[in-house]
């Protein structure tokens, strides 16, 4: 591989490039306006980075916005605050809309030969309570909790080890850090880009106030034990949780700083005032100065946002919301769209390779079982009744959006042949029946399989009715069993699930550069085989080892994608892989390519008329950068004023 390090610039590829000399003259925020007055915060152009983060505005519908404002949002649950760092999508490096990963918070990366990745910091980066953010962050990260045994107990976070290996860290100087290791790391940046990033910084100036290396120990003992903690360990823990949102005090790089704890009904997030990002005319974004995240029932969240009560919306709207949604947009005010998704199917099945039961584990593992199941699913009359005909009938595979698609990996096994079906089901030996034409298994139980769910999807239910009904003319009596999304998922893990249902790859838009760890037996959150996925990720000490061929080649084939030289060497691992899953059927995809709605206010700019929704990569609203939208018109305040968070003036 070529020895000279391969720079990701902020150049013509990517979302965000360098502010241009004659546009340096900053516009101050009029919500910090009096705050800046008052010298309770500096001004705007000592907020800034000295290279800030500047959008292009490159898409048609986007435009110079102007700030104000507050989005409105609900959500299920209190712990969705997390949401808002999703949604504001600051990572080190990130993803833009071709889906390649770029600087973001990051004025540079230096990559050479997959091994070595050189982190320039933005010089002047503050966090969000003013204090700079330097190499120093990243220092204590490593030193002081990830090689801390009472902070970590389970040692360096695995997404920092390649074959066992620890990263070599280095303090270049106060805006430069380094991490290497002997072999390729392919993966390193897609984690640091990912929607649930890997956080290799913390804010050291906030957190050291809780650590035994840099305060008195009596003094954190009494601090933990007031706050509920056993030690300060646990206290250090409970407080330093940037992806988790719930603590107000702790420092953060988002666009939008979480201001209230909970418990409360009611979340505030205001603008940071030192975020890095800005137009292109000098506007220190987010435009918007607040979102308001207000907390319902998921079951009433559709008839919220269709009486008006909210902006944006899409998290618990569903496609079947659609009619309704239109039918009241014009009376309160906002628009209904329709983005593609981009997970792999919309409910997928997962017949379990570790099930417990010898005969359900036989026959689970028996390709032609898994083949007949599938071919006895009528995909045409699901995708007509519940989906309209707008989806696409496929396997749980990459999306057509994916350079990986191959249309024979998505159309395997899926045509509706129920002779078919029969003639692999009587070849297993399932041939004897029941008076009621229901197929037994070799211990003579009826084939009854019970399809296990988180009880949080009526859709899913819908799905397994209609499947239900099918898979009867081939003789397989189908039940649906619901149970609390813990209970659901111990459950599988324990081999006690003979099948469950749930929605298919999280990533059915995957390029060569992304990690193929979603199709390849490496994690327990996989249902198919959580046994051998946490054979893997224990390196051994629990789980199972595969004892099938093409899982086992499934799991060489992960290592030789991570050992590839370049992009084609990584396309060429991936097609087999998806090859293998298409041919074996380790997992049943129904439909992909479902519209999710998109309920947006009629007064939001700059939010795509199309987009795609999707986990990861995108971050669903993140990949489009909510900190540029806007409102165009007045609004009637809905709030009191809230304080923005800040610092004094260095």
């Amino acid at each position: 591989m070529n020895a000279i390090p391969r720079i990701l610039l902020s150049g013509a590829a990517a979302l965000l490039f360098a502010l241009p000399a004659w546009a340096q003259s900053y516009v101050e925020t009029p919500m910090l306006a009096e705050q800046v007055e008052q010298k309770k915060l500096p001004p705007v152009a000592e907020r800034l980075p000295a290279n800030p983060a500047v959008d292009r505005m490159d898409r048609p519908e986007r435009k110079i916005g102007k700030h104000g404002g507050e989005l409105r949002m609900l959500m299920a649950g209190a712990r969705d605050v997390r949401m808002m760092v999703v949604y504001g999508y600051a990572r080190l490096v990130g993803y833009n809309e071709k889906y390649e990963i770029v600087p973001d918070i990051l004025e540079k990366v230096e990559v050479e030969q997959d091994r070595i990745f050189t982190l320039k910091i933005r010089k002047g980066h503050r966090w969000s309570d003013g204090h700079p953010f330097t190499a120093e962050d990243f220092r204590y990260f490593w030193e002081d909790v990830a090689n801390n045994q009472r902070l970590t107990p389970a040692g360096v976070p695995a997404h920092l080890l390649v074959g066992g290996e620890r990263p070599k860290f280095e303090v270049i100087d106060e805006q430069t850090v380094r991490y290497g290791w002997s072999q390729p790391n392919p993966t390193f940046l897609p984690y640091l880009a990912a929607t649930y990033p890997l956080y290799i910084y913390r804010p050291a100036h906030y957190l050291k106030q809780f650590h035994e290396k840099y305060n008195d120990a009596a003094k954190l003992q009494k601090m933990a034990r007031e706050n509920g903690q056993r030690n300060w360990a646990a206290l250090h823990n409970l407080l330093d949780n940037q992806y988790r949102n719930d603590n107000p005090d702790l420092p953060q790089l988002d666009p939008w700083i979480n201001t209230t704890r909970a418990p409360s009904d009611r979340f505030v997030f205001v603008r940071n005032p030192f975020y890095h990002r800005v137009d292109a005319e000098g506007r220190q974004l987010p435009y918007i100065d607040r979102v308001i995240m207000n907390i319902a029932d998921g079951k009433i969240i559709p008839a919220k946002a269709g009486s008006g009560e909210v902006d944006l919306q899409a998290r618990n709207l569903r496609f079947d919301n659609y009619t309704f949604l239109r039918s009241a947009q014009k009376q309160y005010g906002f628009q209904t769209r329709l983005w593609r998704t981009g997970i792999g199917s919309q409910v997928a099945l997962y017949p379990n390779m570790n099930a417990r039961d010898p005969i359900w584990r036989e026959l689970n593992r028996d390709v032609r079982y898994r083949r007949a199941l599938s071919l006895a699913i009528n995909r045409h009359e699901i995708n007509q009744v519940i989906y309209y005909g707008l989806a696409k009938e496929a396997q749980n595979t990459v999306v057509p959006e994916s350079p990986l698609y191959r249309k024979e990996f998505a159309s395997a096994w899926t045509k509706f042949d129920l002779k078919e079906a029969n003639r692999l089901l009587d070849e297993i030996g399932l041939k004897e029946r029941d008076d009621r034409g229901f197929r037994k298994m070799k211990d003579g139980r009826v084939l009854e399989v019970i399809v296990e769910t988180a009880g949080e999807s009526t859709e899913q239910v819908d799905v397994l009715e209609l499947i239900r009904d099918s898979w009867a003319k081939a003789g397989i009596k189908l039940f649906t069993k619901p149970s609390q999304r813990e209970v659901f998922r111990n459950r599988i893990f324990a081999g006690d699930t003979i099948m469950a249902v749930s929605t298919g790859l999280d990533n059915g838009i995957a390029t060569p550069d992304m990690t193929p760890d979603e199709v390849t037996p490496v994690g327990q959150q996989q249902y198919q085989w959580p046994k051998w996925g946490q054979f893997y990720e224990t390196k051994g000490k629990a789980g199972e080892t595969p004892d099938l061929e093409p899982a086992r080649e499934l799991l060489r084939l992960h290592g030789e994608w991570r050992q590839a030289p370049d992009r084609a060497g990584r396309e060429k691992v991936w097609n087999r892989i998806l090859e293998i899953g298409a041919d074996q059927v380790y997992t049943i995809g129904i439909v992909s390519g479902v519209l999710q709605p998109v309920v947006v206010s009629n007064r939001l700019r700059n939010l795509p008329e199309k987009g795609m929704f999707n986990w990861e990569p995108g971050a669903h609203f993140g990949l489009y950068r909510p900190e540029v939208l806007w409102f165009d018109g007045a609004a009637p305040a809905r709030t009191a004023a809230v304080a923005a968070p800040g610092a004094k003036k260095p």
